[in-house]
């Protein structure tokens, strides 16, 4: 039948009348093929609630004739065709989707009349997150420098949530470059290393679910944590204290450390990249210091989901022979393998053996023939492979590969005549001699030579060479020419490539040769009876290769010695040698400083200079010649340099604050470069003026401030400070001197003369008399608000703090006709001072909460013509005093009418676009709610309506 024919159904018998017809169908050699994916449903999270939303299941297979598409939910059949259920192309669209009819799995079929194939699972869930219980949280305590945490307590929800921490106040949140803080991503707890006085305040547990079309977020109840100074002896147990620095170090208990472990193997966390199955076993970490040491072992498993190693592919077999397929995938846990047919499951039985990653079916029949998958999977993942099987049933048929009537051949050589038939079975095949001699031709054949053989060549790289090659042969005859590199064939189809044949000649030219293309060419002219060759040799000159056998020796506080030995010339003297080298600090290769400064090109070591003491190096060499620089040496191994005394002082010496009878010191601390050595810490000297200097040591490098307390200490009080560092091998000089007072006094008067008024109905203007600035006793840093309604204790208080000694503010977010109590105090470093007389306002009433209504407008050229009904206030709402109306986006400022107004002529756009215009009542309680409408220049008269608008232009469904 033709291909055609075979569209049509055929006439089906009377039993297998209930069967579509297409799985009858013949699927054509050469002109019908199976189903491929082209694109497969993917797994995804749909919001719960989201009624009027839809699903989008993708599915899409490449097939001839067309495949038509089934969906499987749960391994039973979707209805398609439901108002729920619809069918693009092969894509399944889920109308109004539910969690308890919609949640499971989905799986495309594509079929045609060469089989069937189905794709991999595309799970649909519902997500959600709950609000947090409403109830109050517990207060927490922690004492200062010990560490603690808070709990999060998450709502239920699905899937797992992102956590964050707000301190106080959104968008207050706990940065991640904050070593103090860690926030687990597990259990959403906040925990606090060595707490600081700060850290006191509200901290509200963030969370945030991400589904695939939408986010949600909601966070927690304050958790309030209060951090005292150091429990005195009488008030908690008492505590051992490490006097001595602790040093952590990695090891793998196992086997070896993975080289990309880096420098973090010394250091509180192990950082292993690009991680592999090698890299599992166990991790020990051991921390040690003078009096001894402690380990503490972890495991590392390492799990992947399925990989395809092997597959098998598309193929074309004989009827009755034996079929091999083998699917092999890696992955941990070891992947399982399944096989299927057009979609089916597949077990041994009668011809087929299926031997976990291996299908064999025996003496094959046509109704082998269809789509085959193996599925590798295991608890991470499912993957897929998918091929045609055809079982070929044809007579022989030279047409494809006809036995050549005429073979020319070389006098005295050999010939060979081909007979390949296309055939299923494999055919039995004999050759006859048809004549009783055999019939010779009256012409003799002229063998190929060379007349024109390639010279040797010598360039640089970069350069063009040509290399010529002519041959003579029979006229009867085709010539090609060929080109070998050191035996290997050379593509010249390729015109991206750098060979080219010149045309009708063998010549070989060679475009921007590098060092690779040196070598032994041999051109090769033939005819279809003989060929000639003849070879040249080419010499590319081009910068020196790597140097060799890198090594570092004689290791000092500030230089190394390096030694080499040369690489190739790649023919041409090398000149010179620079070095390059890295830290620790960079993954930036830089030029050494070296002794002595220039290299020469005969040298094979070399001393580096100006290296900081007790850091981490690693070099390499790269010389050069006349033709540039080559390619550097290996990387040395990495060594570090001796240690030595700090050379310079801590920066950033400054302090303050506190509380009663305390000096707080405050520095930077110093960066790895300069610490130069282990067993570091800092000296702290500070003195009052003409007294003698008292010095602390501090044995942790990572410090940051110091808190002397007295209780002799006057407030704020000026000590002269300075700083220094030192390691093992010594002591640095110390910083300039700074000033630093001690801990302020809270104000000891408060603001007079407050007066209250009210703006609106949800803002305040505060004002009052400035206190005088504070002298010996501290700095006056602003003033605080406060106020609370007429029932409510003044311990319920809301603050409002200045940043300035402003003697005015405003406070907003009130609530309207509503009576509030008000007082201000002076605030420093140390706290408040005592409140002002309190006074009482009165927040005005709200604004009408109707917009204007019965909106229309008029265009007329340039410009637009808006009108509105009256807004009338209620009893209980603040009187209307006139209207604004602004456009979003076009105009810089805000027309501002009468009550008496109910009408406003505004300039349209240029553009011929729209322009979005807001219209609202104002009076004494503020603005009342905006009525919008769209206005375009092209719509004449109307009653604006913003969905109206987008509808009409399609932007709104």
């Amino acid at each position: 039948p033709t291909p055609e024919e075979l569209e049509k159904p055929h006439n089906l018998a009377p039993e297998l009348a209930t069967v579509p017809s297409s799985l009858y169908y013949v699927c054509v050699s050469g002109h019908d093929s199976g189903p491929v994916f082209e694109e497969q449903p993917s797994s995804l999270i749909y919001p719960e609630g989201l009624t009027e939303g839809k699903v989008t299941l993708s599915c899409q297979a490449r097939a001839s004739p067309a495949a038509s598409y089934r969906w499987l939910l749960n391994g039973t059949e979707v209805p398609l065709g439901l108002d729920r259920y619809t069918l693009v192309a092969g894509t399944l669209v889920i109308s109004g989707p539910e969690p308890l009819r919609d949640t499971g799995s989905y799986q495309c079929l594509a079929i045609n009349r060469c089989g069937t194939i189905i794709s991999r699972a595309a799970n649909l869930k519902f997500g959600y997150l709950h609000d947090f219980p409403p109830d109050s949280r517990s207060p927490q305590t922690a004492y200062e420098g010990v560490g603690t945490f808070l709990a999060c307590q998450p709502p239920p929800h699905y899937p797992a949530l992102s956590y964050r921490w707000l301190i106080n106040e959104f968008p207050n949140f706990i940065r991640k470059d904050d070593g103090r803080w860690f926030v687990s991503q597990v259990t959403g707890n906040l925990y606090v290393a060595k707490a600081e006085p700060n850290d006191t305040g509200n901290y509200f547990c963030f969370t945030t679910i991400n589904m695939d079309i939408s986010t949600k977020s909601t966070f927690s109840k304050a958790n309030q944590l209060t951090v005292l100074p150091d429990a005195s002896p009488r008030k908690s147990t008492p505590s051992i204290k490490v006097l001595s620095q602790i040093t952590l170090r990695w090891r793998k208990a196992d086997g070896l450390m993975p080289s990309k472990a880096g420098f973090s193997v010394e250091g509180p966390t192990l950082t292993l990249p690009d991680l592999s199955f090698d890299d599992e076993g166990i991790y020990e970490c051991e921390a040690y210091n003078s009096e001894g040491s402690d380990t503490y072992q972890g495991r590392i498993n390492v799990q992947a989901q399925p990989e395809w190693l092997q597959v098998m592919s598309d193929s074309e077999v004989e009827i009755s022979s034996e079929l091999h397929w083998s699917c092999v995938a890696a992955g941990k846990p070891r992947p399982s393998i399944r096989w299927l047919r057009n979609g089916q499951p597949i077990s041994t039985q009668d011809r087929v053996e299926v031997n976990g990653a291996h299908l064999k079916i025996s003496n094959l029949a046509l109704e082998d023939s269809g789509m085959y998958q193996c599925v590798a999977e295991n608890k991470h993942g499912t993957v897929y492979s998918t091929a045609e099987l055809r079982v070929q049933v044809q007579a022989p048929d030279f047409r494809l590969n006809p036995v050549r009537r005429l073979i020319p051949a070389a006098r005295g050589g050999q010939v060979m005549i081909e007979c390949r038939p296309r055939a299923a079975p494999k055919p039995m095949l004999w050759c006859a001699k048809l004549t009783a001699s055999l019939f010779c031709s009256s012409f003799s054949l002229y063998a190929t030579k060379i007349t024109l053989a390639p010279s040797n060549a010598d360039i640089n790289q970069g350069e063009n060479v040509t290399l010529q090659c002519h041959a003579s042969h029979d006229p009867t005859m085709d010539l090609t020419f060929t080109w070998a590199l050191n035996g290997v064939l050379l593509d010249l189809e390729n015109s991206a490539g750098p060979y080219h044949r010149k045309e009708n000649i063998g010549d070989l030219l060679t475009v921007n040769a590098q060092l690779s293309q040196a070598g032994m060419y041999t051109c090769t002219a033939q005819t279809v009876v003989d060929s000639a060759s003849a070879s040249a040799k080419l010499v590319v000159r081009g910068p020196p290769g790597p140097p060799g056998g890198l090594l570092v020796k004689n290791v000092a506080e500030t230089s190394v010695e390096l030694r080499w030995s040369r690489g190739y010339d790649n023919h041409s003297p090398i000149g010179k040698y620079i070095i390059m080298g890295r830290s620790s600090l960079s993954s930036e290769w830089k030029k050494m400083r070296t002794d002595p400064v220039n290299i020469e090109g005969n040298a094979e070591s070399s001393r580096v200079m100006g290296l900081m003491p007790w850091m981490d190096y690693e070099f390499q060499v790269i010389a050069s010649n006349i033709l540039g620089s080559g390619e550097p040496s290996m990387p040395s191994h990495i060594i570090r340099t001796q240690q030595a005394a700090p050379t310079v002082a801590p920066s950033g010496l400054g302090g303050g604050g506190g509380d009663h009878h305390e000096l707080i010191m405050t520095w930077t601390p110093m960066a790895r470069e300069y610490q130069n050595g282990d067993g570091f810490g800092y000296i702290l000297a500070f003195r009052k003026k003409d007294t003698s200097w008292t010095e602390v040591r501090i044995p942790h490098v990572e410090s940051s401030r110091y808190v002397y307390y007295n209780e002799s200490l006057t407030p704020y009080s000026p000590f002269e400070v300075k700083i220094k560092a030192y390691n093992r091998r010594g002591e640095g000089p110390f910083s300039q001197i700074a000033v630093v007072h001690s801990a302020e006094e809270e104000p000891t008067v408060g603001p007079l003369n407050i007066n209250a008024t009210a703006l609106s109905a949800f803002e305040i203007q505060v004002s009052w008399e400035p206190v005088q600035q504070l002298s010996a006793s501290g700095i006056l840093r602003g003033y605080e608000i406060r106020y609370w309604r007429q029932h409510e204790r003044e311990a319920a208080a809301d603050r409002v703090r200045t940043a300035g000694l402003e003697p005015t503010a405003r406070v907003s977010g009130l609530r309207p006709s509503t009576r509030y109590h008000v007082a201000v105090l002076a605030y420093n470093s140390a706290g408040t001072g005592p409140p002002s007389p309190r006074t009482t306002v009165t927040t005005r009433k709200p604004p009408p909460n109707r917009p204007p209504g019965n909106v229309s407008w008029k265009a007329h050229g340039s410009w637009v013509t808006v009108r509105w009904d009256h807004v009338t206030a209620m009893h209980n709402e603040s009187a209307v005093l006139g209207y604004k109306v602004s456009a979003v986006k076009h105009f810089t400022s805000t027309q501002f009418l009468d009550k008496a107004k109910s009408s406003v002529t505004l300039p349209l756009p240029k553009d011929n676009g729209y322009v979005v215009l807001e219209i609202r009542s104002w009076g004494e309680g503020g603005d009342g709610p905006a009525h919008e409408i769209i206005v375009s220049r092209d719509s004449g008269e109307q009653s604006a309506n913003i969905s109206d608008f987008l509808s009409d232009r399609g932007i709104l469904e």
